[in-house]
């Protein structure tokens, strides 16, 4: 388990819950406990800032809503990817695994590149 929580960075919060939803329809909690349990505890989002975001995804049209009974026998909003939502978890996957390979090649350098 890890000790620190790590704080998101801008712009993250959203492709992580359409990843989350990419597996198939989820609740708020739900999602706020997938999260940490599949990174130890390391992301821990906080309410204040998801349902904001998924608000925010839904009028984008990311995702779409329906009440439905959790497995506890309560009433909860699941959350659906959309098609349009897929194809933006396309393209933000595509464009932060391009960053993180990049930084990750920056900062693995242990030499100073020639000048060109």
């Amino acid at each position: 388990m890890a000790n620190d929580s790590i704080d998101l960075l801008q712009g993250s919060l959203d492709l992580l819950v359409l990843k989350t939803l990419s597996w198939g329809p989820m609740h708020g909690f739900g999602i706020a406990r997938w999260l940490r349990q599949l990174t130890d505890d390391a992301l821990q989002v906080e309410e204040g800032s998801l349902y904001p975001a998924l608000y925010r995804m839904e009028n984008k049209g990311w995702i779409a809503s329906e009440w439905r009974v959790t497995e506890n026998n309560r009433r909860a909003k699941y959350y659906r990817l959309t098609p349009a939502g897929r194809r933006h978890l396309t393209a933000q996957s595509n464009q932060w695994l391009r960053f993180a390979g990049l930084m990750i090649e920056v900062l693995g350098m242990r030499e100073q590149p020639a000048p060109q």
